[in-house]
């Protein structure tokens, strides 16, 4: 595998880290450079683990792994943006419900990382070590989440549409469970 295919790998598999982020910003509406780290730090180190784990995965239980880990990003993604979605029509002060913490955090680390997994399972099945590709895809996911975050804070700051982005960001992490489940052709009549 050459660094142009492996960089865009890890560029598309980044894409549902950047999408969490922007919701994530638009949740927080006000971002401090340790909750930058948090989630750019959680983000960038599943999305370097889930492959390798992939790769072990891939030479015992592959077969397993793939029949559901769409229904469980596709759970875990849905459960976040409908928590986003109540709390744009809730009345609270701005910065209280941190999603760079505790349960959520990893909740939202996992459901991102899914993809990486199955990336690993195909680098195990085409005799492919993993390691290098776990570094790049890891790096770009952290560059891609402080970016996104960024966008989402800035996005929220606008008055008129902070609970509308709130909405958005549900929704598009909603979507993209839903994106996961056709892709698997769990949604295919």
């Amino acid at each position: 595998m050459g660094n142009i295919e492996l960089v865009t790998i890890a560029i598309a598999l980044a894409m549902d880290a950047f999408a969490v982020a922007i919701a994530t910003g638009v949740s927080l509406k006000c971002v401090s450079p340790r909750q930058t780290f948090r989630l750019a730090w959680h983000f960038g180190l599943f999305q370097a683990l889930m492959p390798i784990l992939g790769w072990y995965l891939g030479r015992t239980v592959s077969s397993y792994i793939e029949a559901y880990d769409h229904w469980i990003a596709f759970g875990l993604l849905g459960y976040i943006g409908y928590k986003m979605i109540r709390e744009a029509f809730e009345d609270e002060g701005e910065c209280q419900n941190d999603p760079t913490k505790g349960m959520s955090l990893v909740v939202l680390s996992v459901a991102t990382s899914i993809d990486a997994l199955a990336v690993g399972l195909s680098l195990s099945m085409l005799g492919i070590s993993v390691w290098w590709p776990s570094l790049i895809i890891g790096i770009v996911a952290t560059l891609f989440t402080v970016v996104g975050l960024q966008f989402g804070k800035t996005a929220a700051k606008a008055q008129s549409i902070g609970k509308y982005a709130e909405l958005l960001g549900g929704s598009v992490l909603i979507c993209i469970g839903l994106k996961i489940l056709w892709e698997h052709g769990a949604l295919t009549i």
